[in-house]
């Protein structure tokens, strides 16, 4: 991770540590919340407290918030991915080939031929089966 972007978290959780103990309680979650946007139930801090507190121990510690932080982004990440790969693959066959990848290319305005496509796969082709699958499309991606 970025040091910047650590440093945007650490100032925004210690925003929520008002006691700065070095954990946001659900009751500092609340007070944050409010002080945002629109109350927040005892019950609904309660639940994201939940959510969001990996070791359990009732408190979001600042690991816990960048997981959660963090969480969120590579969801979206992954679900823009799944997207474009469903473009890229063929007959839903889950993978995608040598022959979906030079279709997709041409829509693209890119001509390629069979065997181009296939030495554009070999190099992200982790299993060596000669096609990608979504987990090594997401490596080449990312």
């Amino acid at each position: 991770m970025v040091m910047d972007k650590l440093t945007q978290y650490e100032r925004v959780f210690n925003h929520f540590d008002e006691n700065g103990d070095g954990k946001i309680s659900s009751s500092e979650l609340r007070q944050c919340v409010t002080a945002i946007s629109e109350e927040l139930s005892v019950e609904d801090a309660e639940a994201v407290m939940e959510f969001i507190d990996v070791d359990g121990d009732g408190l979001v510690g600042l690991d816990d918030f960048v997981r959660f932080v963090e969480g969120g982004k590579e969801e979206e990440k992954v679900n823009d991915l799944r997207e474009a790969f469903k473009m890229y693959e063929m007959d839903g066959s889950d993978c995608i080939t040598p022959r979906s990848l030079k279709r997709m290319l041409s829509k693209l305005g890119e001509s390629r031929s069979i065997d181009e496509c296939q030495v554009m796969i070999s190099q992200f082709d982790l299993d060596g089966d000669g096609v990608l699958s979504f987990d090594e499309f997401k490596v080449m991606m990312m």
